[in-house]
């Protein structure tokens, strides 16, 4: 009983409750061929000719309507249904539902016309795309007009029937594009909201992994020098030991910037950062510039490109000296960045600080060529002639104002 009351409850809420068209689209359902039922009481007219004992033999014309109204119920049910709706059954159905109307209209007359109405109806439910409707309803409709002549209805009345019987099958058809077309939009804008949050996951979760991936190396290279220099240098080892800190603070802020989406890094930023985590693994840094300034959306990208070539410089090269060179020209921005390291080298160091060694094609660097790649440039890397390895990023310069 409380059921009951809650779905009456449910029903008045739905039809009192004030929607936008927007919020209406939301809650539509597709067509079931329910809307087609009520249709059926236009059997009335024949029904009363029936009755009022204005055709001959009434018993046959009555079982003619009831197989008529059966067939009806069954293709509009076939038309809809998600087992039977592609296959011959509608097909079938329908044809069985005009061989039976055609010689009650023939013979009767009268209101027996009005049942090619009701057949072209189920012709748009039936019919999967334009050839087929056009296909069908032609002929139906103008054998509508033949019999509606020929029963002297006149030329309004024929002309009607016929551009009636035309409509009817054009408008249902129509409908059930509109339903599926709306079906296929609210499909696509789930799957595009799917898409957007497997985006922005990807974006927090490299966002994540290049700051992450940057400070913690940097926080230990300090630890180590801080350790180093302690027992000989209590204040140089403080001044690492400050760094640390600093750097941590600013890793704080940067995470929040990257939580909410709007961190945009400067490169000249990332390049002192560039120098002091460098500096402190004792590895040589040399930076060279050229060309004009770049826009802050060029820069933020290579500002990535910086932060995660020299963690990997600091964490897995083994490197005495690293090279960062950025030229801007044809409008393109170039940024390389290499090393003199070597996989002995590297061993040696990681033994050192009891870590173990990792390849430096990993997530880092496979996450920015995604980036770059999205923004038309590229990111090469890969071992140095001579020794070494090397990233090269390769971006457009784009003006500000026409982004």
């Amino acid at each position: 009983m409380l059921l009951k009351d809650d779905e009456a409850c449910r029903r008045r809420d739905w039809w009192w409750k004030e929607r936008s068209f927007d919020e209406e689209i939301e809650h539509i359902k597709g067509p079931d061929g329910g809307a087609l039922v009520p249709w059926l009481l236009m059997v009335i007219g024949p029904a009363a000719d029936i009755l009022k004992g204005d055709v001959a033999h009434p018993w046959v014309a009555g079982s003619g309507l009831v197989v008529f109204c059966v067939l009806y119920m069954a293709t509009i049910r076939t038309a809809f249904h998600d087992r039977w709706r592609t296959g011959p059954v509608p097909f079938r159905l329908l044809a069985a539902l005009a061989a039976v109307m055609l010689p009650l209209a023939l013979v009767y007359g009268g209101n027996f016309v009005l049942l090619f109405v009701l057949v072209s109806l189920c012709v748009g439910s039936v019919s999967r795309n334009r050839r087929q409707l056009g296909l069908m309803l032609m002929p139906l409709s103008a054998t509508a007009g033949v019999t509606a002549s020929l029963h002297h209805e006149g030329f309004w009345g024929t002309t009607s029937l016929a551009y009636g019987t035309f409509l009817s099958g054009l408008v249902v058809s129509v409908i059930i594009t509109l339903f599926h077309a709306v079906k296929q939009l609210r499909e696509t804008r789930q799957e595009l909201a799917r898409s957007a949050v497997a985006q922005e996951r990807l974006r927090f979760s490299r966002d994540l992994h290049d700051l992450l991936g940057h400070t913690l190396s940097v926080i230990v290279v300090k630890a180590e020098a801080a350790r180093r220099l302690a027992p000989r240098n209590m204040d140089a080892a403080l001044v690492q030991v400050a760094d640390i800190e600093g750097v941590g603070r600013q890793a704080l802020t940067e995470i929040r910037e990257a939580v909410t989406g709007y961190r945009e890094g400067s490169l000249s930023t990332e390049l002192d950062r560039a120098r002091s985590a460098l500096a402190a693994a004792d590895v040589e840094v040399v930076v060279k510039e050229s060309g004009p300034p770049l826009p802050p959306h060029t820069e933020a990208l290579l500002g990535w490109v910086v932060r995660e070539g020299v963690t990997n410089v600091v964490r897995h090269s083994g490197a005495t000296r690293t090279t960062i060179e950025l030229r801007t020209s044809d409008g393109r921005a170039h940024l390389e960045i290499s090393d003199n390291g070597s996989p002995a080298a590297a061993a040696r160091r990681a033994a050192a600080g009891g870590t173990a060694v990792r390849t430096r094609v990993g997530t880092g660097l496979r996450g920015l060529t995604e980036r770059l790649a999205a923004a038309g440039g590229s990111l090469t890397h890969g071992p140095a002639q001579g020794g070494g390895f090397r990233v090269t990023a390769v971006l457009p310069v784009e003006d500000e104002a026409a982004r």
